[in-house]
C-alpha cells in the first residue's frame, strides 16, 4: 500500500452533524444527543471535528469550506443539517432534509453536492411537535409532509467542487428558483478553521484576514499562506465580507462573560437580526461571502470561489470553466470504464451515484478516549463519572485519520461491520483506501490490548460480526489479487482478534458463541446484549459468524503459504480444526430444530432447561454463510496430521471418496479433488433454503427479508423465568425502542446479509455447478442452479433502485414527487434499509454505507468480479507451475 498522494489533500472530510455525538458529550449523564443540541451547535465551537453542509477541508481538517443560506424567513442560517434526536424521533433518531452525494472520484478532483432548500420558513417546530406527538405505530412526520414543498416553493442548490492541482479548490454553487415566482435568497459561502488552538496551551492561532471585499488572505502554522477568492455576485455587486472567531457564545449558552463580542454564531446573528456580532476590522477565524441574489422563477444563478496557495495568477476567467470540464470529463472517462458494457443507462447512475456517496461519506474521525476521559489542561475536568462509563475501558483508542462513515448524519463515526461492507464497495475505485480502513480498523490505537475490535462509537465494547477477514479478501480479489502483503499484514492482526473471540466469547468452551445482538439490533424478542434473566444465550449467528471468520481465515493462510509469502500450512490447518470443532457443536448440541429446518438460539437459564428463541430470522441463516473448498493437497495433510480435523472427515463419512461423490461433496479429477466443507450440510442446507426461498418467509420482491414474514400471522412469544417477550413481522419502521429504535430487523431488507447471501450461493454454484438445483421461489415449481438463484437474488436488490416498467424506483415508495417530478426523480436514495414488502428506503437514508454494495452487485451481476475462489485456485496454480 502506497502513501495517498497530494491530491487527497483536499476532500469532503467534514462531518453532517457533530452535535450530538459521543466524542462531543462532556456531560456526567452520558446523554450526548441532550450535551449540545441542535439550537446550540451554531453557538458551540467543537473540541473533536466540525460540521457542515456540502463541507470540504484539508486531510487534517485544520480549514474548513462549506456553506450557508437562508431565505429570509427562518429563525437561523441553514448551516447544517436539521434532524430529531433519538428521543424526540418517533422512530429514533432523523435528520429532517434532502441533500445528495451525487458525484465524487477518489482523488476528490471532482465532486457534486446537491440539496432542495424550502423558500418558506423552515418548519422546525412543526416537525418536532407533530413526531414527538406520533407513536411507534405511526409513520415518521417528514420535512415533504409539512407541505414546505407545496407549488416548488424551494431552491435547487449545487455545489460543484474541482481541483486544478492539489491544493487548488475550486468552488461553484449554482442556486435554481424551483418555485413560481423571483425570489431573494441569501448565499454565503464560508470558510473556517477547526478550533486547534483552545486545547493545548501556546498553541498558535490562525487568521484570516480581508484583503479586498472579495478576498481573504489566510495565514496557518500547518498550510501555510493561502487565498481564499469570490467573484463579484451575477448583477455585478461584490458580496459583503463578514468575519467572526470560531469561538463558544458563553453569553448565550451559559450567561457567562463572553470572551469575544465575535464569537461563532455571530455571522448568524448579523444576517439573521442584524446583530453587531462581525467584526469591522474583518478578521477572524471564522469568515463568509454574503451574496444576496434575486432569481425569477426557473432560472439559475452560479457563484464562483477559488482556495489556493497565495499568488498572482487570474483566479477565474475561461481558466476556471476548464478545469471545471476537464475534471468532469476525467470523472465520466474513470466511470465509462468502470461501467459493465452490457449494464443499462440507468444501472450505471445507480452504481455512479452509489460509488459517489461511498466517496462523498469519508470523513475525519477525530477522538483520543484517555484525553477525552481526562479532559484537557485549558478546560474544567470532566466530570468523575466518564472514568468508569462509556468506553473507558479503551483507552488505547486514539483516532485521528479519514475513515469511511456509515452516514454523516445519522451515523457520523465509524462502525466495524459496516466497514467491512463499505470497503468492498470501495475497493472498485480506490483499492488502497479500502485496504487501509481495513489495516487501520486493526492497528494498535484501534484494536484493544485483548484483541477486541472496537464496535461504534456509542460502545467500543459492543461486537459486531467479525466480517473482517472476509472483507479482506473480497478486497484483495477486487484489486486483481496481487497484493500479498496486504493479506500477510491485515492476518498477523485478526489472529489476535480470533483468539479473543475463541476465549472471551464462548462461555462454556463448547464452540457454540454468544456475543450479544452483533449488530442486528431488534431481530430478537429479547436484548441479546443485555438478557432479562440470567444465564448465557448460545447464538446461532454468532456461532456461524464463527464458522465464516474460520473459513475466511484458513483462505488467507493458504493464500500465504501458496504464494510463497510465508509457510502458513500450519495455519491453514488450524483454522480447519476450529471449523470442523463449530460444525460438531451445531450438528450435536442443540441449535439446530429439526421440526422447522432453522438454526435457533438457546437461553441457557441458571434455574432450568435450555430454552430455545424459536424466531425465524436470518440469525438462524448465519450458518449457511460458512462454505469452504478444500484441495486435495490441504486435505491429505490434514488427514496425515490427524488432529480434530481428520476425526471430523471419518465421522461424517467425508474420507470415502465414492460416498462423497455420491453425495456431491467431491468434485474433480483424482489428485484435483475439491471437498465442499460447510456448517449446514447438504441436508440442513436444501431446508434452510427452502423457507429462505419462500415468498411467504423470506423472499421479498426486493430481496430476503431479516424476519421471516410467517411471523406476521404468528407472533412468537417467548415465555421463561417469569418474563414474557413477543416478536412479529414489522415490514417498516420499528415499534420497539430497544436500541434506541431507529433501525430495525424484524422485517426489513438489509444489504449486508442479503450481500453475502448472494455471494455464498455463488460459492456453492462454482462448486455445484448446474447439477445442483433448488426449487425457486419455494412452491413454483420451477428449479433453477444456485448460481441463477444469485443472479436473481442481485437483480431483485438492484431494482430497489432501478426503474421498473411504469418508471418508478421502488426506493421513492409512495414518494409521488420523487417518483414523478424530474427534479427528484434521479437523486438516489441509498437507505439503511428498506421496506420488507415494497423495497422503500427507510432509516438513514443520506448514503448509508453499506448500502454502496449495490454498485459491487451491478459490476458482479455483469462478471467484472473475479471470485474470491477463483484467486486462491488462480494462486495455487501458479505455484504448481513454478
Amino acid at each position: 500500500m502506497r502513501q495517498a498522494s497530494q491530491w487527497y489533500t483536499w476532500g469532503p472530510y467534514v462531518s453532517e452533524r457533530q452535535w450530538g455525538t459521543v466524542r462531543e458529550d462532556y456531560s456526567a449523564s452520558g446523554d450526548a444527543w441532550d450535551c449540545i443540541t441542535h439550537d446550540e451547535a451554531r453557538s458551540y465551537t467543537y473540541r473533536w471535528g466540525e460540521e457542515g453542509l456540502a463541507g470540504f477541508c484539508d486531510v487534517e481538517q485544520r480549514l474548513c469550506l462549506g456553506l450557508a443560506l437562508w431565505n429570509g424567513r427562518d429563525p437561523i442560517l441553514k448551516e447544517r443539517a436539521f434532524g430529531l434526536t433519538g428521543t424526540q424521533g418517533n422512530h429514533g433518531e432523523d435528520v429532517k432534509e434532502y441533500w445528495w452525494y451525487l458525484d465524487a472520484i477518489p482523488s476528490h478532483a471532482w465532486n457534486r453536492w446537491r440539496y432542495h432548500y424550502p423558500q418558506g420558513a423552515f418548519p422546525y417546530q412543526d416537525l418536532i411537535d407533530t413526531n414527538g406527538a406520533r407513536n411507534r405505530y405511526q409513520p415518521e412526520y417528514e420535512l415533504l409532509d409539512t407541505g414546505a414543498f407545496e407549488d416548488n416553493r424551494y431552491w435547487i442548490t449545487e455545489v460543484h467542487y474541482a481541483k486544478a492541482d492539489a491544493h487548488d479548490v475550486l468552488m461553484k454553487i449554482s442556486v435554481t428558483n424551483a418555485g413560481p415566482d423571483a425570489e431573494t435568497l441569501h448565499v454565503l459561502p464560508t470558510a473556517w478553521f477547526r478550533d486547534t488552538w483552545s486545547w493545548e496551551p501556546g498553541s498558535a492561532k490562525p487568521s484570516m484576514a480581508a484583503t479586498s471585499d472579495i478576498s481573504v488572505e489566510i495565514e496557518h502554522p500547518f498550510l501555510g499562506q493561502l487565498e481564499l477568492l469570490a467573484e463579484d455576485g451575477p448583477d455585478g455587486v461584490p458580496p459583503t465580507l463578514l468575519f467572526c472567531e470560531n469561538e463558544t457564545n458563553h453569553q448565550r449558552l451559559y450567561g457567562s462573560e463572553p470572551i469575544t463580542p465575535y464569537p461563532k454564531d455571530g455571522i448568524n446573528d448579523h444576517v439573521v437580526d442584524g446583530a453587531d456580532t462581525v467584526n469591522p476590522d474583518r478578521t477572524g477565524t471564522k469568515c463568509a461571502f454574503w451574496y444576496k441574489i434575486t432569481v425569477p422563477p426557473g432560472e439559475t444563478r452560479v457563484l464562483r470561489l477559488r482556495l489556493r496557495p497565495a499568488q498572482t495568477t487570474d483566479a477565474f476567467g475561461p481558466a476556471y470553466d476548464q478545469v471545471l470540464a476537464d475534471r468532469k470529463a476525467e470523472a465520466d472517462e474513470f466511470y465509462s470504464e468502470l461501467t459493465p458494457a452490457s449494464a443499462t443507462a440507468d444501472e450505471a447512475m445507480v452504481m455512479r451515484q452509489a460509488f459517489g456517496g461511498m466517496l462523498w461519506s469519508k470523513q475525519l474521525y477525530y477522538y483520543n478516549v484517555s484525553r477525552w476521559l481526562d479532559g484537557d489542561p485549558t478546560e474544567p475536568r470532566p466530570p468523575d463519572q466518564r472514568l468508569s462509563g462509556r468506553n473507558s475501558r479503551w483507552r488505547n483508542f486514539s483516532a485521528f485519520d479519514i475513515m469511511s462513515m456509515p452516514d454523516k448524519w445519522e451515523y457520523p463515526w465509524f462502525a466495524a461491520w459496516d466497514m467491512g461492507f463499505h470497503c468492498v464497495a470501495l475497493a472498485h475505485v480506490d483499492p488502497a483506501f479500502a485496504k487501509y480502513q481495513l489495516i487501520l480498523l486493526c492497528r494498535e490505537w484501534f484494536q484493544n490490548p485483548n484483541g477486541a475490535l472496537p464496535a461504534y462509537e456509542w460502545d467500543f465494547g459492543d461486537v459486531n460480526p467479525p466480517v473482517q477477514a472476509w472483507a479482506a479478501l473480497e478486497v484483495f480479489a477486487i484489486d486483481g489479487g496481487r497484493d500479498i502483503n496486504f493479506i500477510s499484514r491485515i492476518f498477523d492482526k485478526l489472529l489476535v482478534n480470533f483468539t479473543w473471540w475463541i476465549n472471551r466469547q464462548d462461555a462454556e468452551g463448547n464452540n457454540l458463541f454468544e456475543g450479544g445482538f452483533l449488530g442486528l439490533d431488534n431481530i430478537g424478542p429479547i436484548d441479546r446484549s443485555h438478557l432479562p434473566v440470567g444465564g448465557v444465550l448460545e447464538q446461532s449467528d454468532a456461532t456461524g459468524w464463527m464458522g465464516f471468520y474460520a473459513v475466511a481465515m484458513g483462505a488467507m493462510a493458504v493464500i500465504l503459504n501458496h504464494s510463497g509469502q510465508r509457510p502458513a500450512q500450519d495455519l491453514a490447518l488450524k483454522f480447519l480444526e476450529h471449523f470442523a470443532a463449530i460444525a460438531d457443536a451445531l450438528d450435536n448440541l442443540g441449535l439446530w430444530d429439526e421440526q422447522d429446518g432453522l438454526y435457533y438460539d438457546r437461553l441457557k437459564t441458571p434455574s432450568g432447561p435450555a430454552v430455545p428463541v424459536r424466531t425465524r430470522s436470518m440469525v438462524g441463516m448465519i450458518p449457511a454463510l460458512a462454505a469452504a473448498v478444500i484441495t486435495e493437497d490441504d486435505l491429505r495433510h490434514s488427514m496425515a496430521v490427524g488432529k480434530h480435523f481428520a476425526d471430523f472427515l471419518i465421522r461424517h463419512e467425508m474420507t470415502d471418496r465414492e460416498k462423497l461423490s455420491q453425495r456431491g461433496l467431491l468434485r474433480g479429477e483424482s489428485g484435483e479433488h475439491r471437498l465442499l466443507l460447510s456448517l449446514c450440510g447438504p441436508d440442513r442446507l436444501e431446508r434452510l433454503l427452502a423457507k429462505l426461498f419462500d415468498e411467504q418467509e423470506f423472499l421479498s420482491p426486493h430481496g430476503l427479508r431479516a424476519l421471516s414474514a410467517y411471523h406476521r400471522e404468528h407472533p412468537y412469544v417467548l415465555q421463561v423465568e417469569g418474563i414474557t417477550a413477543t416478536i412479529d413481522y414489522e415490514p417498516a419502521e420499528s415499534t420497539t425502542p430497544m436500541f434506541g429504535g431507529n433501525s430495525n430487523w424484524r422485517g426489513p431488507v438489509w444489504f449486508p446479509l442479503n450481500f453475502l447471501m448472494v455471494s455464498v450461493l455463488e460459492r456453492y454454484h462454482r462448486f455445484y455447478g448446474d447439477d445442483y438445483t433448488v426449487e425457486y421461489p419455494t412452491g413454483s415449481g420451477q428449479h433453477l442452479s444456485l448460481g441463477m438463484v444469485a443472479a436473481d437474488l442481485a437483480d431483485r436488490l438492484i431494482s430497489i433502485f432501478t426503474q421498473d416498467k411504469d418508471g418508478k424506483r421502488a426506493c421513492f415508495g409512495g414518494t409521488e414527487v420523487m417518483q414523478t417530478d424530474p427534479a427528484w426523480h434521479d437523486n438516489l436514495i441509498f437507505s439503511e434499509y428498506f421496506h420488507g414488502d415494497n423495497g422503500a428506503a427507510i432509516g438513514a437514508f443520506h448514503q448509508t454505507g453499506w448500502t454502496g454494495v449495490v454498485a459491487d452487485l451491478i459490476r458482479r451481476r455483469h462478471g467484472e468480479v473475479e471470485a474470491v475462489g477463483d484467486v486462491v485456485r488462480r494462486i495455487i496454480a501458479q505455484e504448481a507451475r513454478q
